[in-house]
């Protein structure tokens, strides 16, 4: 598509639980599909209601086609019983989460594929190909994308919208198990749409979080024959945050090698890599690791397996990392991972058999543990590295951060087939 000079972030209709249907919000909410650990955590939430999201984002079946019009027929359902509704009129959404000192709120709206947004990770095309025979058989955006941008930090704009909107009643609050508070509002009044289009069309986003399901949606506008730019499937469900004024969180994504044992690991990396036992549990693992100068990683096979890698050989990292990247993409520790570990020692095969990404560190321990696998802890990439790489028009290797916090999946959907109704 061709880009335009800056964001257009469009109201929606938004589909949303009927609260007299389901017995809590929190029950029927769900974390980003690629958050959930499967399968306990799918099972997990699966019995927390009937009706919780994760049957429309993580189906499960024999075969794909099936997971896919199995989630499309629950959609159908849900609707026609009265679980989903959509609202009456067309609106932006003001969504805000809490948690103890930490406070976002942004913007839920379907943004036009056109404007500038930067992607600053490479994405799996079996998972970009999953997800879009998802949303093209379920004709749905299930949850939004997280996507950042620099305001000018003055209550203006998009800003003063949001900041007087929350002083009215929610239509929706919960506090999800996580301990975070989500509450909603809808906007609806032409100036206040007005005055957020305004501010919008002079900036530029960041994906930060959801950089497969921004490829679903351009995959999806282009297989769409005749697709304009009105078309619904010519924008996706996304939350716009203000990271002047809400900072986001950037956390690691930690991989779990699954067929590679860690004593064979650790003898793969003799010579390549500095490498110490820690001792003590995992929190102790992990200060180790972020006191740590240069590119490092800490290796598990288990609670209580802990090793530390570092100090990489010059001439391996000269010889197995691209030189016509600028340097701060030559030393980030996923371009290490990934361009020297895993292509040039272990020579882990791309593929998601073959690699796992997990956000939470006891998790990746946990599962390294049960496969006899490797699990590979690392580090946070900051998100001013992460912009200016992007801007440069470089992307990391794929699953380099998480930043959140990450919108709730299940409190507001997006369908395709009826937007105009």
């Amino acid at each position: 598509m061709t880009s335009t000079d800056g964001l257009r972030l469009l109201p929606f209709r938004g589909l949303r639980y009927a609260p007299d249907r389901v017995s809590s919000l929190t029950a029927v909410t769900s974390p980003p599909y690629d958050v959930v650990v499967r399968p306990d955590g799918v099972r997990e939430l699966e019995t927390s209601d009937p009706y919780n999201i994760v049957r429309l984002i993580l189906p499960h079946a024999a075969d794909p086609t099936t997971r896919h019009r199995q989630a499309a027929d629950t959609l159908h359902r849900w609707r026609a019983e009265g679980v989903l509704t959509r609202d009456p009129e067309p609106a932006l959404y003001v969504y805000e989460q809490r948690s103890g000192d930490v406070l976002q709120r942004g913007l839920i709206g379907a943004l036009r594929l056109d404007g500038p947004v930067l992607p600053h990770e490479d994405v799996i095309p079996e998972v970009v190909e999953d997800r879009a025979a998802l949303m093209r058989a379920a004709a749905a955006n299930f949850e939004p994308l997280l996507l950042s941008y620099r305001g000018r930090g003055t209550v203006t704009g998009a800003t003063a919208v949001i900041e007087r909107t929350i002083q009215g009643a929610p239509l929706l609050a919960t506090t999800t198990e996580d301990g975070f508070a989500h509450r909603l509002w809808a906007v609806t009044d032409p100036a206040d749409l007005a005055a957020i289009d305004e501010d919008l069309s002079h900036q530029e986003a960041l994906i930060a979080d959801g950089h497969h399901r921004w490829a679903t949606y351009q995959r999806l506008h282009d297989q769409q024959p005749g697709a304009t730019a009105e078309s619904p499937w010519a924008s996706g469900l996304v939350l716009l945050v203000d990271t002047a004024r809400h900072p986001l969180q950037v956390r690691a994504i930690h991989r779990v090698l699954p067929h590679l044992p860690l004593d064979k690991a650790l003898a793969e990396v003799t010579g390549a890599f500095r490498v110490r036992r820690l001792p003590g549990e995992l929190p102790a693992a992990l200060e180790a690791l972020e006191e740590t100068a240069g590119s490092a990683f800490v290796l598990s096979g288990g609670p209580d397996d802990f090793h530390l890698l570092d100090r990489p050989a010059p001439a391996l990292l000269d010889r197995a990392i691209r030189s016509d990247r600028p340097e701060a993409w030559r030393r980030l520790d996923a371009t290490v991972l990934h361009s020297v570990l895993f292509d040039e020692i272990w020579r882990i095969p791309d593929h998601p058999s073959d690699i796992s990404y997990l956000h939470r560190t006891a998790d990746a321990v946990e599962q390294a543990a049960r496969h006899g696998g490797t699990a590979v802890l690392m580090r946070a990439t900051s998100e001013e590295t992460v912009r200016q790489l992007a801007q440069c028009g470089v992307t990391m290797p794929r699953k380099s951060t998480s930043f959140g916090p990450k919108p709730a999946t299940g409190l507001v959907l997006r369908t395709l087939n009826d937007d105009t109704d």
